[in-house]
Order: structure tokens, then sequence, then C-alpha cells
């Protein structure tokens, strides 16, 4: 079973590193838009997706692609399917803040069995296949295996957590109507920062932060992800506490273990 997955694993990696030239290329020279639903987007997004696209066409023609600039292309009955963001974190890249990522994920049927973050701007790489654990990557050096915090006594009052903006909580409810109580979780953790998407979630995986908070997400953005934090041995549901179809739930809350994920899911939703 076990080698099964590890075929595509150098693949996944290979995709997440193959826009790094195009993005860094366009870093702090570029124009962004709107699209309908009020999200940026660059020129660097839409290069980067078809590059991605590309070579998963040519090695694997008859998957199924899903992507956030162009949409599902060949809906076929194939069981694998390709999850990409090509910039995830268009904001701080727009700012011209460098801790955006490009994100990969690869399901059989429902279940994500591979996921990749690759950060272009510092050369290093978070991925996780089922089974094989998850591994970060720094600079082409020798990968090393990381797993979340193994203080499973920790409690908001001494944890360290992080969130990626404001949207649909008590702070900013014009951003769409929400019952979340981010403010909670913002005056009793230990310390808390925002920090930008995967970027969040790949420390929540490397033992360095203890729980990481998305409101609003989108299945490009959630599917690489969750394999990273469960083969890290952490913690992953949506805003509700929902684990089921996840990649669809619109939210994301992932901690270094169950009794804090439960105490920050319960504060979100008081």
């Amino acid at each position: 079973m076990k080698n099964y997955y590890q075929e595509y694993l150098s693949f996944v990696k290979e995709l997440a590193k193959a826009p790094a030239e195009i993005i860094i290329s366009h870093f702090k020279n570029i124009t962004a838009e709107h699209k309908a639903d009020g999200s940026e987007v660059t020129e660097a997004d839409r290069k980067a997706e078809q590059v991605i696209r590309e070579k998963i066409i040519t090695k694997y023609p008859s998957h199924k692609i899903i992507g956030e600039e162009f949409g599902t292309q060949n809906s076929s009955d194939s069981e694998f399917t390709w999850v990409i963001d090509p910039l995830d974190g268009t904001t701080w890249y727009s700012f011209g803040v460098p801790i955006f990522g490009t994100l990969i994920a690869l399901l059989n049927g429902e279940e994500i069995i591979a996921g990749a973050i690759h950060f272009p701007m510092v050369n290093e790489s978070l991925y996780a296949v089922k089974e094989l654990g998850c591994w970060w990557e720094q600079r082409n050096n020798k990968p090393k295996l990381v797993v979340v915090s193994d203080d499973k006594s920790i409690t908001l009052k001494n944890a360290r957590v992080s969130a990626s903006g404001v949207h649909k909580s008590d702070i900013s409810p014009h951003h769409g109507s929400s019952n979340i109580n981010l403010s909670r979780i913002i005056n009793g953790s230990g310390k808390f920062r925002f920090c930008g998407d995967c970027l969040q979630h790949s420390l929540v995986a490397q033992g360095f932060l203890h729980s990481a908070i998305d409101t609003i997400m989108m299945p490009w953005d959630t599917a690489a992800i969750i394999p990273c934090i469960k083969e890290a041995g952490g913690v992953v549901s949506d805003i509700s506490g929902k684990t089921e179809n996840l990649i669809n739930s619109g939210s994301l809350v992932s901690s270094s273990n169950e009794k804090l994920h439960n105490e920050i899911i319960g504060l979100l939703n008081n």
C-alpha cells in the first residue's frame, strides 16, 4: 500500500515547485485584479496554474483537475483528482510580503492521499503522503520528518495561535453573517498573531504554532493542508468542529492536539 502512494510523491513535490520561477519573477512587479467573489488575482496566479495543469495533463491525461483560476478540467470517471492553488496568499503577494505558497493535492475518490505546499521565496516545502508522514524540505537539503507540538497539556491560555484574517467573525461581521467569536481566541490565547494562509498551518505541522484558524476556505485552499496536518499528528476540522467532507466545508482549524482543538472550537462557536 505504501509503495502505491509513494509513486505520486515525487510528482506532487515537482508540481508544487514547478511555477516558482514565474511567481518569483512577478514578485513586487504585479497588478492585482478582483474576481467576482472579491478575491484578488494576478497574472502570476494564472500563469502558475497553467504550468501545473500542463504537467498533469502530460503525465496523467485522464486525471481530473480542479484549480482556483481555471475551474474543473477533464471531468471524466477517473478515480484521481488534482486540486491546485497556484498562489495561496495572493493578498500577501500583492503587498510585497514573501509568505505565500503553491498548494497541490491528490485525491483518490473523496480521500486526500497526498498534499504539498511550496514556499517559492525561501525554497522550502512541506509535503505529506498517506501513511508516510509529513516532511519538511529546506532548500533541497535532506527532507526532515516533522510532527506537531508534543505538549498534550497545552491549553489556550498558554498556546501559540494564529488566524489568517477576521472575515465572517465578530470582529468583522460585514464580511458575512457569522457567529464566529474570534475575539475570544485573540484575547484568551497565550500568544496570538495574524499569519498568512497556508503558512500558519504549515507552522502547526512543524510544531511552532499550536493552532491556526481560517474562517473562509475553498477546496483548493484546504486540500493540500489537511494531509500535512494529519500526517504530522495534528487535528483538523471546520469552524464548527465537523470533519466530514472537510475539503468542501468552507473553513479550517488545525491544532496540535484534540484537547486544545476542542477548547478553541468551543470558544469560536460559543
